[in-house]
């Protein structure tokens, strides 16, 4: 397994393993695979290179994506929210999520981001653990902040700082 950061030319490795993740595990992403399959491959293109994404790979088959959106603000610009986490069913507790965090880190820490965070369901308790044994932790919940069909599904909210300190906000927080 390697760790590739996609580029423009990727386009169909982002496509196919997005969707995969989408029509797997709907209930794991905000967006619908729906959303996605409508975009035109300049839209994929566009998504592609507005963000950082990554993926697992053996050979030539994606086995997990993970990415990095980063804050445009000024003042936000030290910040980055991890999306679009997914690893195949095969591929789990092979290490491919720790890598694919590990090179999504370092670019984030390379590119001047010094906090991640991200959203995880409250009902998911393996990805909590993983976050959690990674150095991020619990900031906050939004109630209800997901709809799974007509079901509202409570958001947790986790954050890491990458430049090896724990803010004095994240050393008390919940886990």
């Amino acid at each position: 397994m390697h760790i590739k950061h996609l580029e423009q030319g990727d386009v169909e490795i982002f496509r196919s393993i997005r969707l995969e993740a989408l029509n797997r595990e709907p209930q794991a992403f905000a967006s619908t695979a729906a959303d996605w399959e409508r975009l035109s491959t300049e839209e994929w293109r566009e998504r592609l290179t507005t963000n950082a994404v990554f993926v697992a790979l053996d050979e030539d088959r994606p086995l997990g994506i993970m990415g990095l959106m980063r804050e445009r603000a000024s003042r936000l610009a030290h910040r980055a929210t991890i999306i679009m986490v997914y690893v195949r069913d095969e591929a789990r507790g092979s290490g491919a999520a720790h890598h694919l965090l590990t090179h999504l880190t370092d670019h984030a820490h390379a590119s001047g981001v010094r906090l991640l965070e991200l959203v995880v369901r409250a009902d998911n308790p393996t990805a909590i653990r993983f976050y959690a044994r990674e150095g991020f932790h619990e900031i906050g919940r939004v109630p209800g902040g997901m709809l799974d069909g007509d079901v509202e599904v409570d958001e947790i909210l986790m954050a890491r700082h990458i430049d090896g300190r724990t803010p004095s906000a994240l050393q008390g927080a919940p886990r």
